[in-house]
């Protein structure tokens, strides 16, 4: 998406990109009632009611996606209630189409293969288990179902399983294809113009976004514990609510059946002669009058379709003697005379039952099966119970409706639960984790680069333009970070301006130090100058080689640069007779020169144990005492050899030998540049660094630059 400067241009801008996403969404929803009409008016053994699913959630992302998909199939309940609990599969499509582009896996072919794999697994899985729980699930001898069933290799479930999962295929294949097809002929550059955005703060790049969302190592993001939060929320006041649910759904049902099985046996009882009880039950159902009661007693079971048994009972100590019991169709009633002795479910209500009272409802789990029974006494003309009619309702249907309302509720559920996780990450991101993220992008930029006032400037610019705007605490975090980080700066900015002035101060003391032991010398010709240009060229050549690579740091090069004037300080210490003689010095008088590397030493040393933590007076320290040792190890004072010499010294040894040779003294006329050069090179491996010569020698054009500024 374009990156605006200006805040209204892109609330602007924003609002028209998600009119237009809401416009797409509605299309899709649009498509995928069209596709899925077209294949049921010509009876095709396809679904196509996931398309525009597939094409939104490619081209917008998670949100239009499931929002599609789940809006797609309340439409669809309207006509078919059942389609309201495969809401989820249309979620759980958008969700991972979403998830494989987001991936860049749609581009690939073994991409586009998982998405469709994933697909009917999920819709083949889905088809079989709610149809499944719900109790819904038949078999038919000519399906595919009942094929495979018969071949004897599968049980019932995994055979409407491998049947849904070869129905799936051919739809999802297809499915995929036609929004792959419309995506591949939309331009890329308009892509991003289908998905909901609301920016809380300057909008982003998608990889800038996805970048800052990787800012900080941790073991759970902020948008993962959010998710969890939210997910541990849901399910707990799922779980709560569906166990209320149930149980108030189980309590209405039982109470309505119990409504239908009482209405059963008063209509039942209508039709019944208390009278002729005992004649029918002594005849053995020859009486007079008894088919044509049996007969209504049938038609009152078949009109009240939930009432499994319907039957009249005497009720004596012996049992219950049979009087009618209607035929059903799992088989014939009992005969009439037959006596059946009391389920242990009757225990408690024996006694009434013996004495002609009226009882309460009876839910029993026996022989018979799990049954709620209703009784209604039958009177004789003088007021005596004579007999019980009595209905049982089946609870495995009452237990079958509440697994089916079970079902029902976790479909739904879950469908709902995909759409309001996908929509709190989607606000979650744009109000809390893209604006955090980009705070602490700023701040560690900040605080990392701060090291001149072109990069703090830079910084401070960057993270004001982010413009946070979500008016909350994440907002109030923005302002007090943006003036905090000003505060730093306008320090930051002191202090570099202090240690500057003392940088510069230090400096100068340094060449004035410097200039009070050459103003000696007679004849050193801008010797300190030299020597510091030169060592500057040979630290450098050296780091841009990459030799000494752990020891060359921006560090070190400045401070060796700024110390190499103090290289032969300790000359201050040398008498004048010996420091200007023009003629070739004694062993006695050499011997007095020497000591200018150990009296540097000391000096150095007192400086450094005055200015605590200047390490730039540790080199300028190793440059004075160790600047006339020797690579072989035959220099002074302490015959070092090697790299034991301290890198600086090595540096400066090649820059000071050359400026002598190269310049007139007292007691030598200067010699011609390619003498010096020679002496140089036979030096090398012997008297000085050959890594030291070889970077001199590549960089003889600006050596003798400064060769000729110094000349002149």
């Amino acid at each position: 998406m374009k990156k605006y400067t200006d805040g209204t241009n892109a609330d602007r801008v924003l609002k028209k990109q998600n009119c237009f996403a809401l416009l797409f969404c509605v299309i899709g929803v649009v498509l995928n009632l069209l596709f899925s009409t077209v294949v049921s008016d010509f009876e095709l053994p396809l679904y196509l009611d996931a398309v525009g699913t597939v094409i939104v959630a490619a081209l917008g992302g998670y949100l239009p996606g499931v929002c599609v998909g789940f809006v797609t199939n309340i439409i669809k309940s309207i006509m078919n209630p059942s389609a309201l609990y495969y809401g989820v599969l249309n979620v759980l499509i958008a969700f991972f189409t979403a998830w494989f582009e987001r991936h860049n896996k749609l581009k690939k072919p073994w991409g586009v293969l998982g998405l469709i794999a994933v697909m009917i697994l999920v819709g083949g899985s889905l088809s079989t288990m709610i149809p499944w729980f719900m109790g819904e699930q038949t078999l038919d001898s000519k399906s595919l179902c009942g094929m495979l069933y018969a071949t004897g290799y599968f049980n019932l479930p995994i055979a409407h399983f491998l049947a849904n999962i070869i129905k799936e295929f051919p739809d999802k294949l297809l499915t995929v294809f036609i929004a792959l097809v419309t995506v591949k002929y939309i331009p890329e550059k308009y892509h991003g113009y289908f998905g909901f955005k609301v920016w809380m703060q300057a909008p982003i790049f998608e990889e800038e976004s996805t970048a800052s969302d990787r800012t900080l190592v941790r073991s759970l993001s902020l948008k993962s514990k959010i998710l969890l939060v939210l997910s541990i929320s849901l399910a707990a006041v799922a779980v709560v609510g569906t166990v209320i649910s149930l149980a108030i759904y189980r309590k209405t049902i039982i109470k309505e059946h119990t409504r239908i099985a009482q209405g059963t046996i008063s209509v039942a009882a209508s039709v019944l002669d208390g009278d002729r009880i005992d004649e029918f039950l002594e005849s053995g159902g020859a009486a007079e009058g008894y088919s044509e009661t049996e007969k209504l007693l049938q038609n009152i079971r078949s009109s009240a379709t939930d009432i499994k048994y319907l039957y009249v009972y005497k009720i004596k100590d012996d049992g219950c003697h049979v009087v009618f019991d209607v035929d059903t169709e799992d088989g014939p009633g009992e005969e009439t005379g037959t006596v059946i002795p009391f389920d242990e479910g009757f225990g408690d209500y024996i006694p009434a039952l013996l004495a002609g009272k009226e009882v309460d409802p009876i839910i029993t789990d026996d022989r018979y099966g799990y049954l709620l029974t209703a009784y209604k006494p039958i009177y004789n003309s003088e007021g005596i119970c004579v007999s019980y009619v009595g209905a049982d309702v089946d609870m495995g249907q009452l237990r079958q409706m509440e697994r089916r309302f079970l079902v029902e509720n976790i479909s739904v559920f879950l469908g709902f639960f995909i759409v309001i996780c996908i929509f709190v990450i989607w606000l979650t991101e744009y109000h809390i984790v893209f604006p955090v993220n980009s705070i602490v992008k700023c701040v560690d930029s900040f605080s990392n680069r701060g090291e001149t006032r072109e990069l703090l400037d830079e910084d401070i610019k960057k993270l004001r333009s982010i413009r946070i705007h979500t008016g909350d605490e994440v907002e109030k975090l923005y302002k007090s970070v943006c003036r905090m980080t000003l505060n730093q700066a306008e320090q930051l900015r002191s202090i570099q301006k202090l240690s500057e002035s003392t940088a510069k101060m230090q400096d100068g003391l340094i060449i004035t130090m410097a200039d009070m032991v050459e103003n000696r010398d007679s004849d050193t010709g801008a010797h300190i100058q030299k020597t510091a240009a030169y060592v500057k060229i040979i630290v450098e050549g050296l780091k841009k080689r990459g030799y000494y690579a752990e020891k060359i740091t921006s560090k070190f090069m400045s401070d060796i640069v700024r110390s190499a004037p103090l290289h032969d300080v300790g000359k201050i210490h040398i008498p004048d007779w010996v420091l200007n003689k023009p003629g070739k010095l004694t062993d006695e008088e050499y011997e007095i020169m020497k000591g200018h590397t150990t009296a540097g030493k000391l000096i150095m040393e007192n400086a450094i144990s005055t200015v605590e933590g200047e390490n730039y007076l540790k080199e300028a320290r190793n440059m004075a005492a160790y600047h006339h040792e020797r690579w072989d190890g035959k220099g002074y004072p302490e015959g070092l050899h090697g790299e034991v010499i301290p890198l600086s010294a090595r540096i400066m040894a090649v820059a000071d030998v050359f400026d002598a040779l190269v310049s007139p003294r007292v007691y030598k006329a200067a010699f011609p540049l390619e003498k010096a050069l020679g002496i140089l090179r036979d030096g090398a491996g012997t008297q000085f660094d050959p890594k030291c010569v070889e970077v001199f020698m590549d960089a003889l054009p600006e050596v003798k630059k400064v060769m000729k500024k110094y000349q002149e």
